[in-house]
């Protein structure tokens, strides 16, 4: 990552960002949540990257060092949490899964930002809601060694991309054997199981585009419709046709 700015304190505000617009590394030292009211929120730290859409929070651990990208037209609540407070007790950023109620919780938040014993109240009942949100490793994480990377970055190009693991394989000089091999030592996860998250990320990404389901199906190369919104609902509990849900509050 290019130059990375140090934010001592994590901002608690809502900021609207424009489809494509960018945050840059930058690192605090505080916790933050990261929540996308609309559209679909990127973080990218060295390790690997999170997608959320508009039922997903990120929880971005102190001292991580993370950039933004909007995807769509995105309503971006920062919740700064003190370093003193950690309900998850994590040392790299996890996606939430967010209900009615913290939705809510995150959106009063970022929204009532500031001092006094009933902004306190406020993050102690938010601080309690995240402990309890079920947790999601939608992480599409980046290996070190450099042939696998090699590999990772073809697909990061083309995530729709058909090919085995063999026959990339031949494309990066590795045998199928080594590459799934160093797969699991480097990102901890087979390459099937590497590939889906990469897709769904993708996914996410031309659905905040406003793209159709069919068409998102094929982008991202699943052999039907009917396919990916399966495998799409596993993940994320509704339909990749659903509406996203919008901020209520929003002007």
């Amino acid at each position: 990552m290019p130059e990375i700015r140090h934010q001592p304190i994590a901002p608690t505000r809502l900021q609207r960002l424009c489809p494509g617009e960018r945050i840059d590394a930058h690192r605090h030292d505080d916790h933050q949540v990261v929540y996308a009211g609309r559209g679909a929120l990127a973080v990218t730290t060295d390790a690997g990257s999170w997608v959320a859409p508009a039922t997903r929070a990120i929880w971005v651990p102190a001292g991580t060092v993370h950039a933004h990208r909007a995807y769509g037209c995105l309503d971006l609540h920062l919740a700064g949490i003190p370093v003193s407070e950690d309900p998850l007790g994590l040392k790299s950023p996890t996606v939430l899964v967010v209900g009615s109620l913290l939705r809510e919780l995150i959106v009063a938040y970022t929204r009532r930002a500031g001092g006094g014993p009933e902004f306190a109240r406020l993050r102690a009942v938010l601080l309690d809601e995240l402990a309890s949100s079920p947790r999601q490793p939608l992480c599409v994480p980046q290996p070190e060694d450099p042939v696998l990377g090699a590999v990772c970055d073809i697909l990061r190009r083309d995530p729709g991309d058909p090919r085995t693991l063999a026959e990339l394989g031949r494309e990066v000089g590795a045998s199928d054997r080594t590459l799934s091999r160093l797969f699991r030592r480097e990102v901890g996860m087979s390459f099937p199981q590497w590939r889906t998250q990469l897709r769904l990320q993708h996914a996410l990404i031309l659905l905040a585009h406003k793209k159709s389901v069919t068409a998102v199906a094929h982008a991202c190369g699943w052999s039907s419709a009917s396919t990916f919104i399966d495998v799409f609902r596993r993940a994320f509990g509704h339909t990749p046709g659903s509406p996203l849900r919008e901020d209520p509050q929003r002007s």
